[in-house]
């Protein structure tokens, strides 16, 4: 059984029988028996759903893959827990954070005040092996987060997407348009940011979208 709040449990349950998923269950379960290191902690895989209720979604900021550094990892897509040194994207998006609002740049990188505003921090793919970047794509989470993402397209309304990316804009493709809040920039990593990411002013478009559509803004500086 997946280690999810109850909302989630309840949508997802399909999922946890299906091929794609046993499968899955077994690559990680092998991989673990050989002694290979996975980040996230097995209990860390989903704190993304257990911060965020899906009825409380506003906000969908879809990252790629988790970090693959020691004790990076903790299940919210570009955040690092406190007393880890913030990672190049995050430094970016705090960056832009500064620009667009005037929000001073954290010492830190951790995001969780975020989550529990509604901030749904997910990455496409929930787990990765310890230094090797992407290991883990293609073994199953993309359908995963795919059914995530259209669950919240198809029985929500007025969420703000979040497309960093081109492998994030890919699960744009699920997205209703005249029912949800698409935007999309570069990466913010350091190889893309100046190519767009700077200037993109999408924490300042989101918090204008939820004013208009009647939900509550998000408090982008709680987390300092």
């Amino acid at each position: 059984m997946l280690n999810l709040t109850s909302d989630w449990l309840e949508k997802l349950a399909p999922e946890i029988e299906k091929d794609y998923m046993l499968s899955l269950t077994d690559f990680l379960d092998s991989e673990s028996q050989k002694g290979k290191v996975i980040y996230p902690e097995a209990e860390e895989r989903y704190t993304a759903l257990n911060c965020t209720s899906f009825d409380n979604v506003k906000v969908v900021i879809l990252g790629q893959d988790p970090y693959h550094g020691p004790d990076q990892a903790h299940g919210l897509s570009f955040s690092v827990k406190p007393g880890i040194k913030v990672p190049p994207s995050l430094v970016n998006i705090y960056k832009e954070l500064e620009s667009d609002l005037g929000i001073p740049v954290a010492q830190h990188g951790y995001l969780e005040s975020w989550a529990n505003q509604g901030v749904l921090l997910l990455n496409s793919v929930l787990t990765v092996e310890a230094s090797k970047a992407g290991a883990h794509q293609k073994k199953g989470w993309e359908t995963f987060t795919d059914r995530i993402v259209t669950l919240l397209n198809g029985e929500r309304e007025g969420i703000v997407f979040l497309l960093w990316g081109s492998y994030a804009q890919k699960k744009g493709k699920m997205i209703d348009r005249s029912k949800h809040l698409v935007l999309e920039s570069v990466h913010p990593s350091p190889l893309s940011a100046y190519r767009g990411f700077f200037g993109c002013r999408h924490f300042s478009e989101t918090n204008t979208y939820l004013k208009q559509t009647g939900q509550a803004p998000i408090d982008w500086a709680a987390h300092l």
